[in-house]
């Protein structure tokens, strides 16, 4: 994202951008910190800090921004769902869907709320880190972040002392990724989010709370899982014509058991099913233009089930998706699996374009660190900490709106303030959802 790197003075239309968001706000004083906080974000300081960009910006200074942070009375949530709801009239044309993942911040000490020895994918390593889980809507036209929450470890959850220093609230209990994950799918359906899928990596493919409450939610998904996660065959499970009728009883002994499906049917390895199928069933995906030309690989899917807690059977049918890469000695390093649910009008291209849409927030990633300083918050508080990523999204989906139409329109206001619903067409699309004849889509009843 090319950003608009601010001067010290207010942008007109940034101050237009933020009016909604000041009626939460009960103190002049306190809108115009939104206003100076928000610039400092889009201006062109080093560190996104409240004391550096109090030092950068005049008409504030870092005391007015820190209390802002963390003494005036306001709710980062509350924010989120103004902003989505100004997202959804100015930069949603439906059909979307909604990717959950996460990314950590290295930090020094052990005061910041959160912070400790965890694996962070961003770093790719266990080290001493936040970790962020977010989620993000993305759809043909435009994406922007919704709402993210931080991740508690369990160690920060039973340590009274440091929550009362952090200042978590007494009703944040231990949830992990994949619960919290959940937390932020069922807020995107409350504030009325049109996605029609999740979209998730192997950190949440592999968290039965996560997929079991999206299936509960009828919503359909696909999560790349990790290749020890066992699934059993649909074929063999349709073929299973339960045990035989028992001999008669004959009166002495206890009377044999019928065997289960679970007992019968064992359960397989994904790493296992995919490497047995046959050579004819692969084809070449290429699913979008990289830097260097289209990305392509290779790709097979088979039909099966998930299984549960100690393989016991889960009536919930899917495909499990294999990728490996076209070259033949690359084949043992880079093999991926996805498990889709719910998705069965999609072909394995769609599906490819599908799973592989979650470029999108690592580029959100990029630009809310790199340009946003979404991991510059130097602060120890639980709520400050949140108020600040509830700033970086402000200020990123301001920038969005900005690019995509112009200054002109932010000042407009939403549609039926003078915008018309057909300035969306003025958005370049991104190629999404699947280009096919059928649309995937959140069915009316649940089935297996």
């Amino acid at each position: 994202m090319a950003i608009l790197q601010a001067g010290q003075e207010p942008l007109v239309d940034l101050g237009q951008f933020l009016v909604p968001f000041g009626r939460f706000l009960r103190r002049s004083e306190s809108r115009h910190a939104l206003e100076r906080y928000a610039t400092g974000l889009l201006s062109g300081t080093g560190r996104k800090t409240a004391s550096e960009i109090g030092r950068s910006l005049p008409g504030t200074n870092g005391q007015h921004l820190q209390e802002f942070l963390t003494r005036t009375e306001w709710d980062p949530q509350e924010m989120d769902q103004i902003r989505v709801e100004h997202m959804r009239s100015h930069a949603c044309v439906g059909d979307g869907v909604l990717i959950l993942d996460d990314t950590g911040f290295a930090k020094k000490g052990t005061a910041s709320v959160g912070v400790g020895r965890q694996y962070s994918g961003t770093l790719g390593r266990v080290d001493n880190c936040q970790v962020l889980v977010t989620a993000h809507y993305v759809d043909r036209v435009f994406d922007w972040p919704v709402t993210a929450r931080l991740y508690l470890p369990e160690g920060w959850v039973q340590d009274e002392v440091r929550r009362k220093k952090a200042h978590v609230p007494k009703s944040v209990v231990f949830k992990t990724k994949g619960e919290i994950g959940l937390e932020l799918v069922n807020w995107s359906l409350q504030v009325q989010i049109p996605f029609r899928a999740v979209v998730v990596d192997a950190g949440y493919g592999d968290q039965p709370s996560l997929l079991d409450g999206l299936v509960a939610l009828k919503m359909p998904h696909i999560a790349a899982v990790s290749s020890s996660l066992r699934f059993r065959l649909a074929e063999s499970v349709d073929q299973d014509q339960g045990d035989p009728l028992p001999p008669p009883y004959g009166g002495q002994g206890r009377p044999k058991k019928a065997t289960t499906l679970k007992e019968r049917i064992p359960t397989v390895e994904a790493q296992e099913l995919i490497e047995k199928l046959p050579p004819e069933v692969w084809q070449r995906v290429a699913w979008r233009n990289g830097t260097k030309g289209p990305l392509i690989k290779e790709f097979a899917r088979v039909e099966v089930f998930r299984s549960g807690y100690r393989g016991a059977h889960l009536p919930v049918r899917g495909w499990l998706v294999g990728e490996r890469p076209v070259s033949r000695s690359d084949r043992k390093q880079e093999l991926k699996y996805y498990f889709a649910w719910k998705l069965d009008e999609l072909s394995l291209e769609e599906l490819v374009e599908l799973a592989h849409i979650r470029w999108v927030i690592e580029r959100f990633y990029q630009d809310a660190k790199g340009e946003f300083g979404l991991d510059h918050y130097e602060g120890r508080l639980w709520t400050g900490f949140h108020r600040h990523v509830a700033l970086v999204m402000l200020a990123h989906c301001y920038l969005t709106l900005r690019q995509s139409y112009g200054a002109d329109t932010i000042e407009q206001g939403p549609p039926g303030q003078g915008q018309s619903q057909s300035t969306l067409s003025l958005a370049p699309g991104r190629g999404f959802p699947p280009k096919g004849k059928k649309k995937y889509g959140r069915p009316s009843q649940s089935g297996s």
